[in-house]
């Protein structure tokens, strides 16, 4: 069933440094999940051999709008043990825009925590708890790896049932002992399995964990998400703008991160703009489109004019995320690094070409028989993951570098053939 796109547009990055907030969840909030694990042996918990009856859940969720995705299984699951009104989630504010357009949390259970400022984002991260515990949810599940920052607010939502991943025996980062249901962390599923184990893991009695005896059944396809006539009118109209036609032409979408946000995902610039003239060579009744947000407007637009075709253009800055999705929705191929658009693509018809090399497919792969990916396998590759807190020493990305035009070109040509066949749509 289609999910309706929502109404409202929203703001794109992250103001406060990564960098800040890494070094905060590591000193500082490392140092509040000891004094918490002190305080919680002092209070009493659940009874470890009874299955929670929770009349409320919550998730928190802060960043990284393609892992919100992920979690709409887990999401859903929750839906079905108490009930969708009763299904709240904490987000960090520029990334509550995809959890509207899943259309899975109602509205108002949504909280969302400001990051224009590390002032506002401790001020809204209180005003937010204090809304958890007035409303008494007594179920919470933290659905980031092992992020003590996620952990704090989990013990300190009030929640008397609460679950995350712990480290067990690995050498996971340290986030003390404050949840009711710890939960292995598996490397070997996918994360939107490991969400939906959380979930899972949480509707058990505690005594036991972390053996699991489950198996996740097949993932689904997510609802695609359908524009209202006007939506779709105005996105074809910025197409038509750029490309002079009358009528929208078969589009190629390339996501070329021209910005430094994820410097280590990112696929060497100069080869979008050799991908474009060779698949605009090998199509001739393509277009290929050029998108990002505002701050890569003019890197695309300059990349777009390197391509030296009047069949390549630029749409970065010019759309807001609601309007992305429609363009998806309009669009034969995207090709994107692994960011958030590969996943925000699963709601919406178009087939994708995701280019992996610091994460790994087999755990972060956009859930739709439509993605084709592209990943070299190096041997250093993936050196990022949850349990070296998605840190590396890598500054070179060899494994981005190692990806060659001509695979991208062929999955691209592939992917595109099979949606212009006809029956395909």
């Amino acid at each position: 069933m289609s999910a309706p796109l929502p109404p409202a547009s929203e703001p794109v990055g992250l103001p406060v440094s990564v960098d800040l907030l890494q070094r905060a969840d590591r000193i500082v909030f490392a140092a509040g999940c000891l004094f918490l694990t002190w305080l919680r042996a002092l209070r009493r918990e659940p009874d470890p051999d009874t299955a929670p009856q929770p009349r409320a859940l919550l998730f928190v969720k802060l960043a990284e709008q393609g892992s919100t995705v992920l979690a709409g299984r887990a999401i859903r699951r929750a839906i079905d043990w108490v009930g969708r009104e009763n299904v709240y989630f904490m987000v960090f504010a520029e990334n509550r825009f995809i959890l509207d357009v899943l259309g899975l949390v109602p509205e108002e259970n949504v909280f969302t925590v400001p990051t224009k400022s590390l002032g506002s984002m401790i001020r809204g991260t209180l005003a937010a708890l204090r809304e958890v515990r007035r409303r008494k949810i007594d179920a919470a599940v933290d659905l980031e790896f092992f992020a003590r920052f996620s952990a704090t607010i989990t013990f300190l939502s009030g929640a008397r049932w609460r679950a995350g991943l712990h480290a067990y025996f690995s050498e996971g980062p340290y986030r003390g002992d404050l949840f009711t249901h710890r939960v292995l962390y598996n490397a070997h599923i996918h994360t939107g399995e490991m969400f939906l184990a959380l979930v899972e893991a949480l509707s058990r009695p505690a005594r036991g964990l972390p053996t699991l005896p489950w198996v996740a059944a097949a993932a689904e396809p997510e609802p695609m998400c359908r524009a209202a006539p006007e939506e779709r009118a105005k996105v074809e109209g910025l197409v038509r703008e750029a490309t002079g036609l009358e009528r929208v032409p078969p589009l190629i979408l390339l996501n070329a991160n021209a910005s430094d946000l994820l410097p280590l995902r990112r696929w060497p610039i100069e080869r979008y703009a050799e991908l474009a003239k060779r698949a605009l060579a090998q199509l001739p009744d393509a277009h290929v489109v050029f998108t990002g947000l505002a701050s890569e407007a003019e890197a695309s637009a300059r990349l777009a004019r390197s391509v030296d075709s009047p069949r390549c253009h630029s749409l970065a800055g010019r759309t807001s995320l609601r309007e992305l999705l429609v363009l998806y929705t309009l669009a034969d191929v995207l090709v994107t690094n692994d960011s958030g658009p590969a996943h925000f693509a699963t709601l919406t018809p178009v087939s994708v070409v995701t280019l992996f090399g610091p994460e790994t497919p087999t755990l972060f792969g956009a859930r739709t028989p439509r993605n084709s990916v592209v990943y070299a396998g190096l041997a250093c590759s993936p050196c990022v993951n949850a349990l070296n807190n998605r840190q590396t020493t890598c500054r070179q990305n060899a494994c981005m570098q190692a990806i060659e035009v001509e695979a991208v070109l062929g999955a691209t040509v592939r992917a595109y053939t099979a949606r212009r066949t006809p029956g395909a749509r």
